[in-house]
């Protein structure tokens, strides 16, 4: 689904906000909200709104709050003469979307950066030349430092680790955590005992960096579970239920059963699937379809869960409530997308499964060939820790998250926010692109509407299509952003039809013609031409990524002729026309059960469960929040000339990655023998390490400069 653009990003710059109320009992979701203009214009339109005490629009997740005692379709109302399309959300779905476990994994990387940092400036001096009561004092302070902060930031290895040694099997967490534990428990003694060296600093590092890579991780489980929730909050919670007498009766939607008669009014949204009733009705069925036309309806027509009614209120019969519904099966396609994303492992968790049990192995080889060697506890346990420590995947844990936290940053730069730690290299990997039609490589729009209309033409106009949730209105009132609406009266949307009204004493219409969209003010009749325009930088993107040997594909619920059209001329051979969301998701599946590995560049809620299911994922800014939250890669900008640099600096990262996995390898090579035959002290591990994770960090960089 097209977000509408904003009727007032021209305007001037917002006044003070309205104050949020407090414990707001209404949430909606407006896709068309753009920028600072848009905010001003919806919570200074809901302040005037009697029966409002408060609203506030969140810009990053398009969101409206707000406190009233109004219906939600009234709000609705309001907010589409203001223009902008709004659609209800559930709060209390929303409220669970919080992540603890994301803030928990941040806040203990938070305090392991800043303990680290802190530990090493004091390490600069001890290395520096401090000794005797200085260096003992500097060894106290970061042990008093370290101690605590590895004991609680240590936790996620520590626990990883104690699981994996409950069931007798070992992970790369196990010797993670034994470097982590030996190098401060050894440090504490020789602090303790006036040793002259402690590797406080090295522990600390080493669970930092790990850190980053476990956080990254806990994202790209997380997004395909935000875009369930998402769906699950589009769902009403009540419906009005007619009973015997034909009295309409609110009723929580868990109580709906098959072949209740419902009524849904105009501009709600259908609470489950059902039959319709009454003799015609006309919906917005873009929540399914992604396509901007609504769809007109007659008596015995199916109806799905979630569809927008456009016209005069109508009656359906349940055919399928609760879990049946067509917007639970969504959530469900999504949900399962994700646990199939989730078996996806980076190269580091492959390379684990035969390091760890090769580090704990040279450890104890180490440990045991000294006390044979040597008889000397203390140097045996010395060299044991800077085998650990020198081996330590540091800078094998850094391969993928350097690179990808150096190429994301190059990236949003260039207008992409990358929500997936391994979509980078999901992307590198890809073959085909498959790209949703409506909304994403294409815009639907009202042609030349400013230049054909008088002043008079556009003020009717505009304010005709705002008193309409029709897509083509929108597209109207987007048109005449500048217009001043003109005020009308005995304003009335037909089903099916159009708008119509009085202005200055004659009738006014906008809406179905003989030969498209007509306006029509007392007897003088405008036909204005529908169009639908190629999105900025389409035709470049698409034959970029052809030339770059990808094959190249276009999707649509629209039909075939327009959908032809628009693959003729981006010059797409490969096209499906028809798809409804079920079959996107079928299709995406099939193609990669053939072997392709499928990129998806859809935008709206009917393309939510494909980008979860594709192998990776695009959306536009202004996709739905569903549709964006599914997604691995959000383009910001509104053209899409970069999608194949996109392509490209992915293919530069998982390159770059491979070459740190070399580094990485190669260091151990050359330090691992020199730490085994006693040549390294626990400092000179540090060092080593530190040394090898900062190559690997520099080699990431290069991937800024990738062309």
């Amino acid at each position: 689904m097209t977000a509408t653009a904003c009727p007032a990003c021209n305007a001037a710059p917002a006044a003070e906000r309205v104050a949020e109320a407090a414990e707001p009992n209404m949430m909606l979701s407006v896709p068309g909200v753009t920028c600072a203009a848009c905010i001003g214009t919806i919570e200074r339109g809901l302040a005037q709104v009697t029966g409002i005490t408060g609203a506030r629009v969140n810009l990053t997740n398009k969101r409206v709050s707000l406190r009233t005692d109004l219906p939600v379709d009234t709000v609705v109302g309001q907010l589409s003469k203001l223009g902008y399309k709004a659609f209800p959300l559930d709060a209390g779905v929303l409220g669970q979307e919080s992540d603890p476990a994301g803030r928990d994994l941040a806040l203990r990387l938070g305090v392991a950066g800043f303990a680290m940092m802190n530990v090493m400036l004091l390490s600069v001096a001890v290395w520096s030349g401090a000794a005797d009561a200085t260096r003992d004092l500097f060894h106290l302070i970061s042990a008093a430092i370290a101690v605590p902060v590895v004991g609680f930031s240590g936790q996620p290895f520590f626990k990883s680790a104690w699981s994996a040694l409950r069931v007798r099997r070992l992970n790369m967490d196990v010797p993670i955590s034994l470097a982590i534990l030996l190098a401060t428990g050894m440090s504490v003694y020789e602090s303790l005992n006036g040793g002259h060296h402690a590797y406080f600093d090295a522990g600390l590092s080493l669970t930092f960096f790990l850190l980053i890579g476990r956080y990254l991780d806990h994202r790209t489980r997380a997004s395909a579970r935000s875009a369930a929730r998402e769906l699950a909050a589009l769902e009403t919670q009540t419906a009005e239920r007619l009973d015997g007498q034909g009295r309409a009766i609110t009723v929580p939607i868990s109580e709906l059963a098959v072949g209740d008669c419902i009524l849904v009014p105009t501009g709600g949204r259908t609470p489950v699937d059902g039959t319709l009733q009454t003799p015609e009705a006309l919906t917005d069925r873009s929540f399914l379809t992604g396509e901007s036309h609504p769809v007109q309806l007659i008596s015995g027509a199916s109806v799905s869960a979630g569809e927008i009614n456009l016209g005069a209120p109508l009656r359906m019969v349940a055919t399928s409530v609760g879990e049946d519904t067509t917007l639970r099966r969504m959530a469900r396609l999504v949900e399962g997308a994700e646990n199939a994303r989730n078996r996806y492992t980076g190269l580091a968790d492959r390379a684990a499964q035969v390091y760890a049990p090769a580090v704990h192995l040279l450890a104890l080889v180490a440990f045991l060939g000294w006390i044979l060697i040597s008889g000397d506890v203390r140097f045996a346990l010395n060299v044991a820790i800077a085998v650990l420590i020198i081996t330590c995947p540091c800078a094998l844990g850094l391969a993928v998250p350097a690179v990808s936290t150096a190429a994301i940053g190059k990236l949003y730069e260039l207008g992409f926010l990358v929500k997936s730690g391994t979509a980078l290299e999901r992307l590198a990997e890809v073959d085909s692109v498959v790209f949703d039609k409506t909304g994403t490589v294409t815009l639907p729009g009202v042609s030349s509407i400013a230049e054909e209309l008088t002043e008079t033409e556009k003020s009717v106009a505009l304010a005709l299509a705002q008193n309409s949730m029709h897509p083509i209105a929108r597209a109207v009132q987007t048109a005449l952003v500048d217009v001043v609406p003109a005020k009308l009266s005995a304003v009335e949307e037909v089903a099916g039809c159009g708008i119509k009204g009085r202005h200055g004493g004659v009738d006014v219409f906008l809406g179905r013609g003989d030969n498209g969209l007509t306006l029509i003010i007392g007897d003088k009749e405008r036909s204005l031409e529908k169009q639908e325009t190629l999105r900025d930088g389409a035709g470049e993107a698409v034959a970029a990524l052809d030339a770059a040997g990808l094959n190249i594909a276009l999707v649509s619920g629209d039909a075939p002729s327009n959908v032809s059209a628009v693959a003729f001329e981006l010059g797409i051979r490969d096209l499906a026309a028809g798809v409804t969301p079920d079959n996107k998701h079928r299709l995406i599946e099939r193609r990669q059960s053939d072997g392709q590995r499928v990129a998806m560049i859809g935008d709206g809620l009917n393309d939510t469960a494909a980008l979860a299911a594709a192998h990776a994922s695009i959306a536009p800014s202004t996709a739905m929040d569903a549709s964006r939250n599914a997604a691995d890669v959000v383009l910001l900008r509104d053209g899409l000339h970069d999608i194949p640099t996109l392509f490209r600096i992915a293919n530069a990262a998982t390159r770059l990655s491979r070459q740190n996995f070399a580094i990485a390898t190669a260091y151990n090579l050359v330090a691992v023998p020199i730490a085994l035959l006693g040549f390294a002290t626990p400092l000179l591990a540090a060092l080593a390490m530190s040394t090898s994770s900062i190559t690997v960090l520099l080699n990431a960089l290069r991937v800024r400069s990738a062309k």
